[in-house]
């Protein structure tokens, strides 16, 4: 996992736990809940590819092996964001 601060890290990301209906991250040492019906890309991910998160800068988070990029708004609120693409 990367960090978009040097030195002190106070922005990391973690996977916390994994079910059929999503999973959780810690981020920032706040808990969210991505579920697979708002976040359709990680359904058929393998829990090394949810493991492997970056944090290229403060409040946006890449999973390079599946090529999905998110900000914090949208994990946060997905309610906002109602347009949701179609996961291959």
């Amino acid at each position: 996992m990367k960090s978009a601060n040097i030195g002190t890290d106070i922005s990391q990301v973690e996977v916390l736990n994994v079910s059929p209906h999503g999973f959780w991250l810690l981020i920032g040492g706040r808990e969210h809940f991505l579920a697979f019906a708002d976040f359709p890309w990680f359904r058929g991910a393998t829990l090394q590819q949810l493991f492997a998160i970056e944090l290229p800068r403060a409040n946006h988070l890449y999973w390079p092996d599946l090529d999905v990029d998110l900000d914090l708004e949208r994990i946060q609120h997905p309610e906002k964001f109602p347009l949701v693409a179609k996961a291959n």
